[in-house]
């Protein structure tokens, strides 16, 4: 079930080819990359995830982060909005999170916090307790209160809380760029189809490299 689809070494040539297949199967929609309206979202890069002695390490999760660290330094820079998730669950709040993987990530546990890698003192952490990280969490007020249109949306998983997220933002009005190499899950085929199902009704797939060019060339 797991698989290191991407490395250090295949993200670059892997991701340009799911992009082209995702073009190819897809038809994409005409929305401009508007840096100064967005928001980036790092969702759940969290050690549970991250680190290979746990049970819900992401093969290819460590493949994103150089890539998410210069998303966070480019918009560190133009003081653009960074909002870090972290999946935390409490008896109170994880409602079938618990039932359906066995168990839940508790604050308490080391496990839990946000990689060192990704310096998290540059934007708002929020804690969330569900897939959606709209849900029962602040975020959406600080989108608006930021005037955001558009989120770039990345971290893990992929097919589970990236895509989750994605789908609520677009149901609440926010244009989405889900970042092809910058989003990562257990295997491939979750993560194709993910960003297949997501470009046809919700949201702009993006490599984090356009994103980036877009962001230096935004003249802010």
């Amino acid at each position: 079930m797991k698989e290191a689809y991407f490395t250090f070494v295949s993200i670059f040539q892997k991701s340009i080819d799911m992009l082209q297949e995702i073009r190819e199967q897809v038809q994409q929609r005409s929305i401009p990359f508007v840096p100064g309206q967005s928001a980036l979202l790092v969702l759940d890069m969290q050690r549970y995830f991250l680190e290979n002695s746990s049970h819900a390490y992401v093969p290819s999760a460590q493949a994103i982060i150089p890539g998410i660290g210069e998303l966070i330094q480019e918009y560190t820079m133009r003081s653009l909005p960074i909002i870090f998730t972290r999946h935390v669950n409490s008896a109170q709040n994880a409602k079938l999170m618990v039932k359906w993987w066995k168990e839940s990530i508790h604050e308490a546990n080391p496990l839990s916090e946000i990689i060192e890698e990704l310096h998290v003192s540059n934007g708002i952490v929020l804690k969330k307790s569900q897939y959606d990280a709209f849900y029962d969490t602040s975020l959406e007020d600080i989108l608006k209160k930021n005037r955001v249109n558009q989120v770039v949306i990345c971290g893990v998983m992929t097919h589970l809380c990236c895509e989750t997220t994605a789908r609520s933002a677009f149901m609440r009005g926010f244009e989405v760029f889900f970042t092809v190499d910058g989003t990562a899950t257990y295997n491939e085929n979750f993560h194709l189809a993910t960003l297949l199902n997501l470009s046809h009704g919700f949201a702009t797939a993006a490599l984090v490299s356009e994103l980036l060019t877009s962001l230096r060339n935004d003249g802010n």
